[in-house]
């Protein structure tokens, strides 16, 4: 029997599912019933692997059923699928295509499954999410107010308060649930120990990087999106540079090497050391963001607090 590969290209109402190498297509109404009816149909088929993209969580409903069903899944980055679709020529976009390509992909590159976040990690970073969305409205409102006329002064600074109201519960609801969970409390307190990471900072890595702790220092570095990678051809040697990974951590390490330029002494020393040697001040930034990043591993998977003459890095 020959392998099969599905991918499922997902919008609002509906999704397209193509398989190869079959040259199957077909497409589900985005309900209760078209989902039942799809882990079904994949059940019978039992395919080697069902890719679809991350499309601002809308798939996700649609992955956790085909995970239920025992379907191996794995949700992809977008831009991984576009830059595979133009390798191949296809320029074109409809939902049919894009579903092709996608089962096309699974086909060559043949991915592992991806274990999705657990149901309560996937609600702490729908959390941060709306966290994040309020803050920004928060400072969009604050720039608003400085060049306010007195007719709608009153009432931005009306919303900025309710604005601000809806910050504080979110927080506290976040730190619930951090406490009650015995794995996050603990990550919490181990990361908090660190000179320049805040409550916020953390949160932001118990939500969006799970990993920690459990990859060696060039893997997680490679998964934030920190380490500088080779842009070398024949005898012409490129600048290295970052690229990819995680948008949420990175901006959160880099507000904790910032406020650690200040408070954290290895931070601050690697700094200057790497200043004083020539690097621009955005090198050493990031450089600082992946050293800051490689202790804090060190710190999850040994189960230590912040030791500032630690040799563990």
């Amino acid at each position: 029997m020959s392998k099969r590969y599905v991918g499922v290209d997902v919008s609002l109402r509906s999704f397209d599912v193509a398989v190869r190498p079959d040259e199957l297509h077909w497409v589900h109404p985005y309900t209760t019933e078209g989902v039942s009816e799809f882990v079904k149909r994949m059940n019978k088929l039992r395919p080697q692997l069902v890719v679809m993209e991350a499309c601002g969580n809308l798939e996700r409903s649609l992955a956790r059923a085909l995970e239920h069903g025992d379907i191996p899944v794995a949700v992809m980055n977008p831009r991984q699928i576009r830059d595979f679709a133009k390798s191949i020529g296809q320029l074109a976009k409809t939902d049919k295509l894009d579903a092709e390509v996608l089962s096309r992909f699974a086909e060559t590159v043949q991915s592992e499954p991806r274990p999705l976040p657990d149901e309560n990690q996937e609600q702490l970073r729908d959390l941060l999410a709306r966290r994040r969305q309020l803050v920004d409205m928060i400072t969009a409102e604050k720039n608003r107010l400085r060049r306010a006329s007195p007719s709608v002064r009153t009432g931005i600074e009306s919303h900025l308060g309710w604005l601000n109201e809806e910050l504080k519960k979110l927080d506290e609801e976040i730190r619930q649930r951090q406490k009650s969970n015995a794995k996050w409390e603990e990550r919490t307190r181990l990361l908090e120990s660190t000179p320049g990471v805040g409550s916020v900072v953390s949160t932001t890595l118990v939500g969006f990087l799970p990993e920690l702790g459990a990859l060696d220092r060039r893997q997680i570095a490679a998964l934030v999106g920190v380490a500088p990678f080779n842009c070398d051809s024949g005898v012409r040697k490129g600048k290295r540079a970052v690229w990819g990974g995680r948008a949420q951590v990175r901006s959160a390490l880099y507000m904790s090497v910032l406020a650690g330029l200040r408070c954290n002494d290895r931070i601050r020393s690697f700094y200057h050391r790497l200043r004083e040697q020539g690097k621009p001040a955005k090198v050493a930034l990031v450089a600082c963001m992946r050293k800051l990043l490689t202790i804090l591993n060190a710190m999850i998977r040994d189960h230590t607090p912040w030791q500032p003459q630690s040799t563990t890095t």
